[in-house]
């Protein structure tokens, strides 16, 4: 009998200690949750630099992207959209954009895909790169950073 009981005592520990575990571990991904903060000013500064330097070329100066955008070049290539309201930045998560940006479109949909975005998975920090989200949400109007933050809720 002393053995049953040794033995469901055990058992009864070691699913409290799974059980534990796990939830440490859920509750831990929340924290890690990505959030775009277009209001912290520090933050949207760092992104704007950030930009420049990094994403200006492509995505333009005043994030108003290149011509023809939604047309596939003779290489097969699309030339990189707006972030500004006209483009379709505004249509995706603050997730999607995070994951998209650092890991690139073929990591984050898992095959070939031709463009010319790198990912910035070496090139910027987590922080950099959501500085740089910001700093493009920041930019938008009220009521698309409203629609955008719905789809966030919706994720």
């Amino acid at each position: 009998m002393l053995k049953v009981n040794r033995s469901m005592i055990l058992m009864f520990l070691f699913i409290f200690l799974i059980s534990i575990t796990a939830f440490v571990l859920i509750n831990s991904q929340r924290e890690k949750e990505i959030k775009l903060t277009p209001n912290n000013l520090s933050l949207v500064s760092l992104g704007k630099k950030i930009y420049s330097q990094n994403c200006a070329s492509c995505h333009g100066i005043e994030l108003e992207g290149q011509k023809n955008w939604q047309t596939r070049n003779e290489e097969g290539y699309l030339p990189a959209p707006p972030h500004d309201e006209t483009g379709h930045t505004w249509h995706h998560s603050d997730e999607y954009l995070f994951l998209m940006t650092k890991l690139g479109i073929e990591k984050l949909i898992g095959k070939k895909y031709l463009n010319n975005m790198p990912a910035y998975e070496e090139i910027l920090s987590d922080k950099e790169i959501i500085a740089v989200l910001s700093f493009i949400k920041s930019t938008w109007s009220d009521r698309i950073k409203d629609i955008q933050d719905k789809i966030n809720l919706n994720n």
